[in-house]
């Protein structure tokens, strides 16, 4: 078991370094990913309660979304949802919580877009306020 361990230690470096080398996502922030084939993973920090819905931020930690709705009894999270959907432009049954309902954290997956569209749209949306 114990050289098992080494060796996919080395393996795990190997694949890091090849990765942030020859990464095409290095251009995105951390807070979005590509899930393959065709999915976009958004690292959001929800701030439900807010008087509009708006994007504050775009970093590596999170995109920081003010929620127009109370959290409570799901309401933030399906505010949430319609509001990335509407910013993104596409369907509301493209956009799911992938975790975190219950947490300001949340990981929003949107389904057949690209990481660029995502970018593209929040980056606008944030930079009008």
């Amino acid at each position: 078991m114990a050289p098992a361990k080494k060796s996919k230690g080395k393996t795990k470096e190997k694949e890091t370094e090849n990765v942030s080398s020859t990464s095409p996502a290095s251009k995105f922030p951390a807070s979005l990913r590509h899930i393959p084939p065709s999915s976009v993973a958004i690292t959001v920090h929800a701030k439900p309660g807010s008087k509009i819905a708006t994007i504050t931020d775009v970093n590596d930690d999170a995109v920081g979304v003010q929620i127009d709705a109370p959290p409570k009894d799901g309401e933030a999270n399906a505010a949430l949802v319609d509001y990335i959907s509407s910013v993104i432009g596409v369907k509301k049954r493209q956009v799911t919580i992938g975790s975190g309902s219950k947490s300001r954290d949340k990981v929003v997956v949107v389904e057949d877009v690209t990481l660029q569209i995502v970018f593209d749209a929040l980056t606008k949306v944030s930079s009008c306020h």
